[in-house]
């Protein structure tokens, strides 16, 4: 079961979007950002991770090298893992996915490169350019008991 939205947005309505999400996120909480390269996957998941640190101006590198980086923000922790330079789903077993979502939210980007190893309770989110270079659609679906927190607006 799922349930969704699409959305066409500038960048400060992917970054404002991400922020909304940000007040939802609980522990255990997936975030699978899926897109080509320069949709604004990074953009949002920094968008995320700075409303959760209460710092719109904080350092958030992207994980692209270091694969994942933790933080540990007042409200909630939360992990930002990028999985393209994974060879192997298998390999993200070495990452720490599972108890990173224990102790907070976990935000993936490439989450196709895991397909796997995905819980089935998350919240997709797939970014396409469009037209227009200034904007991108972007589409939210719940899946699994999300969908239930999706529907009622909790999220």
């Amino acid at each position: 079961m799922s349930a969704g939205a699409t959305y066409t947005l500038d960048e400060a309505g992917v970054v404002r979007l991400a922020e909304l999400l940000a007040l939802k996120l609980r522990a255990g909480d997936v975030v699978a950002l899926s897109g080509d390269l320069g949709a604004g996957k990074t953009t949002f998941a920094r968008a995320i991770i700075r409303a959760l640190l209460g710092d719109p101006q904080a350092e958030v590198p992207s994980p692209t090298f270091s694969l994942a980086q933790a933080y540990d923000a007042p409200r909630l922790s939360v992990t930002h893992v990028d999985c393209y330079r994974l060879a192997q789903a298998e390999d993200a077993a070495e990452l720490g996915l599972d108890e990173a979502a224990a102790r907070g939210a976990l935000v993936l980007e490439w989450p196709e490169r895991i397909e796997g190893l995905l819980p089935e309770d998350r919240i997709d989110i797939h970014f396409a350019e469009t037209d227009d270079a200034a904007t991108r659609r972007v589409t939210l679906r719940a899946r699994g008991p999300a969908v239930l927190e999706f529907l009622r607006g909790t999220w």
